[in-house]
């Protein structure tokens, strides 16, 4: 694993326990599982966000996509560090098309650090997690 850009041991705390509680507010009758995220603004907010899903599955949003929405939507463009948590072990990571949905604001070098049920992380850089990546610097 790569290095993640460095955050500090309480902004990795409150991104963990945010991303963890979140999962408390996820919609998700269906499938029953549960995700929370929680990403870290480059000026040191933290917003949540869960998974919402809906009885035609594709139309559902995972909660990567539902906080970073939020974040856009009050303003924040630049981030430093994004949490996901699951009750599985080990946590599950973000879905492909997360993965392209986190990239359109992060670098490769952003941290994605993925928590299990009993509050377990691994961390993985975007460029590890999508490598070869298309982002908006190739279009430009």
């Amino acid at each position: 694993m790569a290095s993640p850009n460095p955050i500090t041991a309480q902004e990795l705390t409150t991104l963990s326990t945010n991303a963890i509680e979140a999962k408390a507010k996820a919609y998700c009758p269906y499938s029953n599982f549960r995700v929370g995220a929680c990403i870290l603004t480059a000026s040191g907010e933290f917003i949540s966000g869960a998974n919402v899903e809906n009885v035609s599955y594709p139309v559902g949003t995972c909660a990567e996509r539902v906080t970073i929405g939020t974040a856009i939507i009050a303003g924040h463009k630049k981030f430093k560090a994004l949490a996901v948590a699951t009750d599985i072990k080990p946590g599950a990571s973000p879905c492909g098309m997360c993965r392209q949905f986190i990239r359109e604001f992060t670098e490769p070098s952003f941290p994605v650090y993925m928590y299990d049920g009993e509050g377990n992380y691994k961390v993985m850089t975007m460029g590890e997690l999508l490598p070869n990546s298309f982002g908006p610097n190739d279009l430009r």
